[in-house]
C-alpha cells in the first residue's frame, strides 16, 4: 500500500477542510481518496488526528471572539457558584448559549463512546459510505425546504440543543456530514438561519476535541515510526486554511438559502459510490 506523500496529503488536507465544514462529509470523501489511494497502515491515523486539529484551527480563527466571551462566562460562571449565587445559566445570551453547547455535546458523546468502533468498521465499505452521502443530501433536501428558521439563543430549548447534538452523534456514519446533520437539527428545530450555522460550528470544538482525544490514545499506541512529517505537517495547514475557507463560504451559502445545491452533489456521488461498490 501506498505511504502519505506530499500530493495526497495536500488532496487529503484540502478535501479534510472543505468537507468538515461544507455539508458534503469530511469522512465520506476521506474514506473514498484513501480508498482510491491506496493509503493504509499507522501512519494514517496519525494523519487524521493532525488533520482534525487543522480544522479546529480554523474553527478558532473565524470564530474566536465567541470563544473567548464563552470562557469569560465560564470563569464568571465557576465564580458565580463559588459565591453562593448558582450557575445562573439565563444571566446573558452568552452564558446560556456555553450551556447549549455542552447539552448538545452530551449526546453526541454517548453515540461516539457507544458506538464509535461500530461506525468505524464502515469506513472500508464503500456501499455504506455511499448510502451515508444519500442520506445527507437528503436531510439538507428537507432542512431546506422545511425549516423554519425564526429562533435565536433566546427563544433556545434543551430540547433544540439535544436534538442537534443527537444529528451531530449520527454523523460518525462514514458519508453523514456533521455540518448538514447539525444543521438539519438546527433548522428543523426552527432556529434562524445565522443562528443555526454559528451554533453548528460551535459545537464542533468539543466534537472534534473529543475526536481528537478518543483516536489519540490509538495513534500513541501505533506509534509515529515510519510517519513522513513533512506531508503530515503539510496536510494540516491545507487542511486549516481550506476550512477557513469553507467556514466562511457556509456562512454566506445558509443565509443564501442554497443547501441544496449539496444535495444534489451529494446525491449524485453517493449513487457513482454504490454503482462502484455493487461492481467492484
Amino acid at each position: 500500500m501506498e505511504a502519505i506523500n506530499y500530493f495526497s496529503a495536500t488532496v487529503l488536507g484540502l478535501v479534510q477542510g472543505l468537507a468538515e465544514f461544507l455539508p458534503i462529509s469530511s469522512s465520506g470523501h476521506l474514506a473514498l481518496l484513501q480508498h482510491f489511494f491506496g493509503i493504509e497502515g499507522d501512519s494514517v491515523l496519525v494523519f487524521a488526528v493532525l488533520l482534525h486539529m487543522g480544522t479546529l484551527v480554523s474553527v478558532f480563527i473565524v470564530y474566536w471572539r465567541d470563544v473567548v466571551e464563552l470562557f469569560a462566562e465560564l470563569v464568571a460562571c465557576i465564580k458565580d457558584i463559588a459565591a453562593g449565587k448558582g450557575p445562573r445559566f439565563y444571566s446573558n445570551p452568552t452564558r446560556k448559549l456555553g450551556l447549549m453547547i455542552i447539552i448538545a455535546t452530551i449526546p453526541t458523546a454517548i453515540i461516539g463512546l457507544l458506538f464509535n468502533d461500530t461506525f468505524e468498521s464502515f469506513y472500508s465499505r464503500m456501499g455504506v459510505v455511499g448510502a451515508g452521502l444519500l442520506l445527507t443530501g437528503t436531510i439538507l433536501w428537507v432542512a431546506e425546504r422545511f425549516g423554519k428558521n425564526d429562533k435565536g439563543i433566546e427563544e433556545m430549548s434543551f430540547v433544540h440543543a439535544i436534538i442537534v447534538g443527537v444529528m451531530q452523534g449520527l454523523a460518525i456514519t462514514p458519508g453523514v456530514s456533521r455540518s448538514g446533520s447539525t444543521l438539519f437539527g438546527g433548522l428543523i428545530g426552527g432556529l434562524n438561519r445565522e443562528f443555526a450555522v454559528r451554533f453548528a460550528f460551535l459545537i464542533s470544538i468539543p466534537s472534534i476535541l473529543g475526536s481528537f482525544v478518543m483516536e489519540l490514545p490509538d495513534a500513541i499506541k501505533m506509534g509515529t515510526q515510519g510517519v513522513s512529517w513533512g506531508p503530515v505537517i503539510v496536510g494540516m495547514i491545507v487542511s486549516a486554511v481550506s476550512g477557513l475557507v469553507a467556514i466562511k463560504a457556509m456562512i454566506k451559502i445558509v443565509s443564501g438559502k442554497k443547501l441544496t445545491m449539496f444535495s444534489f452533489y451529494t446525491w449524485t456521488l453517493g449513487i457513482i459510490v454504490i454503482v462502484y461498490a455493487l461492481i467492484v
